[in-house]
């Protein structure tokens, strides 16, 4: 199937203007805002699986409404990826990301396995991508490229902080409970960890390569190098990722140690 966002895209065009050093880029840079494009929008799925499946453990409905609008965000962040896109001289128009099935985890129990989802796509991809859009935000000068991309930074900065909350608060509901049920739980969300962890590494690194090397002017059309971001993709998981979800009595740092290889 193609994604065709060029109308949308067309609408909410960044004023670029390369510099004679830039001129050279554009290219990578095309392809660049174009992969972002397709995984932005193609994100929103995940985020609509996540609502129906915390929709049947009754959560309540400000925080499923929260859910809801994370997957318009990730839509309007393929549109202003697009509009990047078609600023440069591109064309917001390629092929969508593959129609994956939404992880049921039919080996756990309702709530484990919603808590698997949104520990996966909260607690270790947006957090990963607030770290890296975070770094490629620094490097951009002021102008409207770079208030596109805070724009999609601080829906990011929403999307983990809200599942890192909302998984905090669910497990400490289990803690007072049925704390042994509760540590049975973190436990179980561990052993899925390993899992998990591969899968994003895996995914991360396959989007960073370490042949990506621009100059450094490239930083100001949201190119970067790839070995610089996989060094930073490596300090988010261990030393924020880690620690946040030891805190909530999941063995992660076990979990990363062990991850599949």
């Amino acid at each position: 199937m193609q994604l065709d966002l060029r109308k949308a895209a067309q609408e909410k065009m960044p004023h670029l203007v390369l510099s004679k050093q830039e001129l050279p880029l554009r290219d990578m840079a095309i392809r660049t805002w174009t992969g972002r494009m397709v995984n932005e929008h193609g994100s929103a799925r995940v985020f609509e699986g996540l609502y129906h499946q915390f929709a049947e453990l009754g959560l309540e409905d400000q925080s499923l409404e929260r859910i809801r609008s994370f997957a318009d965000d990730e839509r309007r962040h393929g549109v202003l990826c697009g509009a990047v896109v078609e600023a440069l001289g591109g064309t917001a128009c390629a092929s969508e990301l593959p129609q994956e099935e939404y992880p049921q985890h039919l080996d756990a129990t309702p709530l484990e396995a919603a808590l698997r989802n949104l520990m996966s796509i909260s607690c270790l991809s947006e957090t990963v991508a607030v770290a890296l859009i975070g770094a490629e935000r620094e490097e951009m000068p002021e102008g409207e490229l770079k208030e596109l991309l805070t724009r999609i930074y601080a829906d990011e900065c929403a999307h983990a902080n809200f599942g890192w909350r909302l998984l905090g608060q669910l497990m400490n509901k289990e803690y007072e409970q049925d704390s042994e049920s509760a540590k049975e739980l973190g436990k179980n969300l561990g052993h899925y960890l390993t899992v998990a962890f591969a899968h994003l590494e895996a995914h991360e690194l396959a989007h960073l390569p370490l042949e990506s090397n621009p100059p450094p002017e490239g930083g100001a059309l949201g190119l970067c190098s790839g070995a610089s971001a996989r060094t930073l993709f490596y300090a988010t998981v261990t030393q924020i990722i880690v620690p946040g979800l030891e805190a909530m009595g999941i063995p992660a740092q076990w979990a990363w140690e062990h991850r599949a290889k």
